[in-house]
């Protein structure tokens, strides 16, 4: 039986973040939702402290970015599967059931879901060219065919992710999960999902300096005994 739980890393997100959690807690697919402010400097900590849910948990910690956020609510769920939700509707909570049918079918155990093999809206063109390039050296280097390796929507048993021992503090979060899964010869099964990306102006926080990050985890991972 699939327990979820959700993580949801917040970081100056007071325009969506109500939205989103009222969306997962909505979700019969999920059991947990449990929200980490990483030290959100707008309206947003005060908007979370109005929620309450027998669902919810919500916790606070001084800025350390997305990747610390998760680490720190890696520690606290308490599903046999997790799922990271970014809180700014880029990613629609109603595409779990998709992301979890393979698992209850028990065809695999890690699902990623796809933003580029379902609908989207245009990404900026940059970061979709630097979405390619870093997919393109994952699937060169270790020998897979992924579409989206930087996708915030990875669902997998909590036990194997804590087992990952992930390091990053920041975006780089992404690569690291995904390159250490493909060394230990885990299957990663993508199925399409939604996608609304936002632009600078909207909020949207990875930059270029985000990619270098990518590629350092990218390659030290690779050769690394």
């Amino acid at each position: 039986m699939v327990k979820l739980s959700v993580v949801v890393p917040v970081y100056n997100e007071e325009q969506t973040v109500t939205q989103v959690i009222a969306k997962l807690l909505k979700s019969r697919q999920v059991k947990e939702v449990v929200v980490v402010n990483d030290g959100s400097t707008d309206r947003t900590r005060t908007k979370l402290k109005r929620l309450k849910h027998r669902k919810l948990r919500v916790f606070h910690k001084a800025n350390g970015g997305k990747g610390s956020a998760i680490r720190h609510g890696l520690k606290q769920v308490t599903g046999n599967y997790v799922l990271i939700q970014d809180a700014d509707l880029e990613y629609d909570p109603s595409d779990i059931p998709a992301l979890l049918d393979p698992i209850k079918k028990k065809r695999v155990q890690v699902v990623y879901g796809s933003r580029f093999l379902g609908p989207h809206s245009n990404l900026l063109f940059w970061h979709r060219k630097g979405n390619d390039f870093l997919n393109f050296l994952v699937n060169i280097l270790y020998n897979t065919t992924l579409t989206d390796m930087e996708t915030c929507y990875k669902v997998m048993p909590t036990k194997l992710l804590r087992e990952l021992k992930i390091t990053a503090n920041k975006f780089d979060l992404e690569p690291e999960i995904t390159c250490k899964l493909l060394k230990r010869k885990v299957y990663i099964f993508e199925v399409p999902i939604s996608y609304v990306g936002r632009d600078f102006s909207q909020g949207k926080k990875i930059t270029w300096r985000d990619g270098i990050d990518a590629l350092r985890v990218i390659f030290s991972l690779r050769f690394r005994s």
